[in-house]
């Protein structure tokens, strides 16, 4: 079982930057089992990819939106994982939610993720 709450949300300008964290409480197997992801859900439109990082935070991955502007890491000693957002959009709106994968493969598909947490809104204005 893992448990994730993510913080760090909240309105910014655009240009601005901002960082999510994402902290998981995980029972039955250790944080480093799990591949971590971060996807985005703006009003009106289909939950998207947006990040993940490798079990041992060796690989990464980002959707065209983002590369170049956001950074996925992860801190697998406090068990948690960051999304580190520059130059931020006002496309970037959006309730932000970290996921946790046991067993996926193709990560920045929805479906290989077995854990999400709440999720925490991001607003940027132009």
């Amino acid at each position: 079982q893992v448990r994730l709450v993510e913080s760090g949300g909240g309105l910014v300008q655009a240009g601005d930057s901002l960082r999510l964290s994402c902290a998981a409480s995980v029972s039955g197997h250790t944080f480093t089992s799990y591949a971590m992801g971060w996807f985005r859900q703006a009003p009106g439109k289909e939950r998207e990819f947006v990040a993940t990082i490798s079990r041992r935070g060796v690989g990464t991955s980002y959707a065209d939106s983002v590369r170049g502007r956001f950074t996925i890491s992860r801190d697998n000693a406090e068990n948690t994982v960051y999304l580190q957002m520059n130059n931020l959009k006002p496309e970037d709106t959006a309730v932000y939610s970290c996921a946790a994968s046991y067993s996926g493969t193709y990560l920045s598909a929805i479906r290989e993720y077995e854990y999400w947490g709440q999720g925490t809104q991001i607003t940027v204005s132009s």
